[in-house]
């Protein structure tokens, strides 16, 4: 059975399964056999491939039929597959069985177990929803990773800017600085455990690391010069950013540790955004050398820039996909869309089409693309979403606050 076709395939999420109802210090296992179904299924629904249903309306089954599914039962209600497992408190932990079935073959397709503390229950049920995405559509895992973005609060011209971490769908948020300094344009580092971004301490910038597992910050850049999004190599060991110097504004980049920076563009032009290929061999970026911002791609030492976007209006905030076959994009013609194209230029597709969209970043896996949304009028709230390589598959990720800018972290270890 493989979804890789994309014809929604139908599957059956009851909730699952307890031996015994146990307290645990985040609940009860039965009403948490209800809560982990509720997340693999809405994780599911947000890929785009599936079309999960339950775990309310479906019956649950007993601990005995999780290994021994009532086939007849989930047939007749058009299931095409089953998810279903179960919940066991043991010594503080939690044990979850998660077990993958094709109704219409009758067999089992996989299983996977995990023993996890009580508080990270949703960090199995994403697990779960990874192990049952994976086999059925033969793509690489998504859901356990997470997102940090800028947590907006107050007026518009006076905005608190704090960042902030959650887990992909919105859950478990908490907020990594005070908003007492300006912080803009936070990328993730390819092992998870840093966050770079920029920070404004009056109107003097600096570009820092975060440290996820700490939260110690290590200052990395103080220059009385403009500085615009820093980002890892894929190697984890240079940053490159944008820097006004003397007016102009070129691409450099550094070691991660500090140090000196080295130019790598020179044009006269405004040359910003630059986020490199996979392999690290390449830096898409965009400049307006043309008279209007354009995607160029060049060597990682700065040699062989060449334009790659020749649509209408203007095209900014490139990122590479993480697969290498596509550059997401930013297409600024009356209005803000998401689009991608490939590395070439060619095969370029609009995703959004809605007033103001920008700033993507992809999915572990490069077929998700999260990006922001900003409302028009005064008010001009601002807001995360995403959307599938399709186009069809568009949902909003709830935040406390008003949120921009967000980056996707690689899978969680």
């Amino acid at each position: 059975m493989t979804a890789a076709s994309g014809d929604d395939l139908k599957i059956a999420v009851p909730a699952l399964a307890t031996p015994a109802a146990q307290q645990t210090e985040a609940g009860a296992t039965d009403a948490l056999g209800r809560q982990i179904a509720d997340v693999i299924a809405t994780d599911l629904r947000g890929s785009g491939l599936f079309v999960p249903v339950g775990p309310g309306g479906l019956p649950a089954p007993d601990f005995a039929q999780v290994n021994a599914p009532g086939y007849g039962v989930w047939r007749g209600m058009g299931a095409e597959a089953l998810v279903q497992g179960y919940v066991r408190a043991d010594q503080g932990q939690l044990t979850i069985g998660c077990y993958l079935y094709d109704v219409t073959l009758q067999t089992e397709l996989k299983r996977a177990g995990f023993v996890v503390a009580p508080r990270d229950w949703r960090r199995a049920a994403h697990k779960c929803a990874d192990m049952v995405y994976s086999r059925l559509s033969g793509e690489s895992p998504f859901f356990d990773s997470r997102i940090a973005y800028i947590a907006e609060t107050g007026p518009k011209d006076a905005r608190v800017k704090r960042l902030a971490i959650m887990d992909s769908d919105g859950a478990n948020h908490r907020f990594l600085t005070n908003g007492q300094n300006l912080v803009l344009t936070p990328r993730f580092s390819p092992d998870y455990k840093s966050i770079v971004y920029v920070s404004y301490q009056g109107r003097r910038p600096r570009i820092y690391v975060y440290d996820v597992g700490t939260g110690g910050q290590r200052l990395v850049l103080d220059t009385a010069n403009q500085i615009i999004a820093p980002r890892f190599s894929p190697d984890g060991r240079t940053l490159l950013f944008s820097m006004s110097v003397g007016g102009n504004t070129d691409i450099y980049r550094m070691p991660a540790t500090g140090g000196t920076p080295v130019r790598l563009t020179t044009s006269p032009a405004i040359d910003v955004g630059g986020s490199f290929s996979p392999d690290g061999s390449r830096i898409v970026f965009e400049s307006d050398r043309s008279g209007k911002q354009q995607l160029y791609v060049m060597n990682a030492d700065g040699s062989d820039q060449r334009r790659i976007s020749f649509g209408g209006g203007a095209y900014a905030t490139p990122e590479w996909s993480p697969r290498g076959d596509l550059i997401a994009y930013t297409r600024i013609a009356g209005g803000f869309r998401i689009g991608v194209m490939a590395p070439s230029g060619g095969n370029e597709r609009l995703l959004t089409d809605d007033w103001q969209d920008e700033a993507p970043t992809w999915s572990p896996n490069g077929r998700v693309i999260q990006f922001f949304r900003t409302s028009p009028g005064r008010s001009g709230r601002s807001t995360v979403w995403q959307v599938d390589l399709t186009g069809r598959n568009l949902r909003r990720i709830p935040t406390p606050v008003d949120g921009s800018d967000p980056t996707w972290g690689p899978l969680l270890p």
